[in-house]
């Protein structure tokens, strides 16, 4: 089902923030929907870009981050995936 190690947590972020009252499976669906209706081409196999893109959307506008915090996130875990060696697992550090 997921290609990367990175899709399956997105997915179980979304879960478990569904589960938490934060988002419905209703708008998780139109929230998806709308950021595959933006894509040039459906085909793709930027799916999980996709996704993530209606996750990050979901969180920012139902107030559970904000965009600096969400772009310093990001930052935190690109240098971490700079810092890794091949093979080995990201680890974020605070």
């Amino acid at each position: 089902m997921f290609s990367e190690p990175w899709q399956a947590r997105a997915f179980a972020l979304m879960l478990k923030l569904r589960e938490r009252g934060h988002f419905t499976a209703s708008e998780w669906s139109a929230e998806l929907g709308q950021q595959l209706r933006h894509d040039a081409d459906p085909g793709s196999s930027d799916y999980y870009q996709h996704w993530l893109a209606a996750l990050e959307s979901l969180v920012l506008r139902k107030g559970l981050t904000d965009q600096q915090a969400l772009a310093d996130r990001k930052e935190a875990w690109a240098d971490a995936y700079r810092r890794t060696p091949h093979g080995k697992p990201v680890e974020l550090t605070d």
